[in-house]
């Protein structure tokens, strides 16, 4: 009897130390692989398909006979290959206006080959291809587009790993002064800096491709661009930019973490660059844009793009035209008939939304 009892004990505490040590197991493996997800170190190739641990993501678990993308999808499966066009809103507007559903589809339509992911902070979480649908059929103009992309941006998850967070877990949104750009400057980093690819402001039209992958662009002859740039993931010179942006933050100077950031590390790295043709020039092994590339149209003349013009320009060293949203400020609009600039360019590279504005369409459901 006393033999049974003890043979019994023996396997009872064998049992017990079995299921603690597979519940270790499973909650050291999420953790894991919640801080690889977080900060962009799992590609779409570490799936449970070639891991023999258990898995929980979104409260699902899963064994190495299921496969984790089915019907699954998220920032790190769509920009696994790091050639995105990334785009974002950093205010919890849902509605979009016509130019940035413009950018969106003239970046889709240039880069049929290429992921369009659109970040917006007020956003629901994208889990399943089904969540990712029901956010595109939000826009009309967009739906019939298949490498458009929508999830959320949220940022203290973004800024995780990087040299922002504790900037960001510090900074006070109500006491800055330009917080809404100050916040874009710091997630266009960080995008770049975990997805790599093409970074746009949400008010460029893009008009053909940018033939390089890594590229920084001249705004004028002593200032750098921070409306598009392109670099791979985890890039040396995006750390760079992080830093810099932490360490000489001043959010109350317009312009400063932005295109002041870019300018600064460029100087830095390059000295002011020179351009005595509209040939581009190298930076620290990186092709640095002519102004006419984005910017044929400088700020001062911002409302160029909203007149009629005799003779349309052909805009033929440029790949994509920043039309200055923040000089605008929503004063002036494309409309259709007025025979403006900026209505050719949208009925030649946003045809869809040219269509439903011209139409009187809804542009959201």
């Amino acid at each position: 009897m006393l033999k049974n009892l003890k043979i019994f004990t023996i396997m009872l505490i064998i049992a017990v130390t079995g299921f603690l040590a597979r519940t270790a197991l499973k909650h050291k493996t999420t953790y894991i692989m919640q801080f690889f997800m977080a900060n962009g170190l799992v590609s779409d190739s570490l799936t449970a398909e070639n891991i023999s641990l258990p898995i929980e993501i979104n409260n699902r678990i899963f064994s190495g006979s299921e496969n984790l993308t089915t019907n699954t999808v998220s920032p790190i499966s769509v920009l696994s290959q790091g050639n995105g066009i990334l785009l974002m809103e950093t205010t919890d507007r849902m509605e979009l206006p016509p130019l940035v559903l413009c950018a969106i589809e003239s970046a889709a339509r240039v880069y049929p080959d290429r992921p369009v992911v659109f970040f917006m902070k007020g956003l629901s979480d994208i889990i399943t291809e089904e969540d990712e649908n029901r956010a595109l059929k939000h826009f009309p103009t967009l739906s019939s587009l298949d490498n458009i992309y929508f999830f959320p941006l949220r940022m203290e998850e973004l800024f995780t790993g990087t040299p922002l967070l504790p900037w960001y877990k510090k900074v006070d949104p109500k006491k800055e002064r330009y917080w809404t750009h100050v916040s874009s400057d710091a997630c266009r980093f960080a995008l770049m800096w975990k997805y790599g690819g093409i970074y746009m402001d949400a008010d460029v039209i893009s008009i053909r491709p940018i033939p390089k992958d890594h590229f920084l662009a001249a705004e004028h002859s002593k200032s750098t661009s921070s409306s598009v740039f392109g670099l791979s993931p985890h890039h040396n010179i995006t750390w760079e930019f992080m830093e810099n942006f932490v360490q000489n933050y001043r959010g109350e100077v317009w312009g400063h973490q932005g295109p002041g950031v870019f300018t600064r590390v460029v100087k830095r790295l390059c000295g002011i660059a020179e351009f005595k043709s509209a040939d581009d020039v190298m930076c620290a092994n990186i092709s640095y844009f002519h102004h006419e590339r984005f910017y044929p149209l400088p700020y001062q003349s911002w409302r160029r793009y909203f007149e009629e013009w005799k003779n349309l320009p052909t805009f033929n060293k440029s790949y994509a035209l920043h039309l200055w949203n923040y000089m605008n400020n929503g004063d002036k609009t494309m409309v259709p008939g007025s025979n403006t600039l900026v209505e050719h360019l949208y009925r030649q590279h946003c045809p869809s939304t040219y269509r439903a504005i011209l139409r009187n369409e809804s542009i959201h459901l």
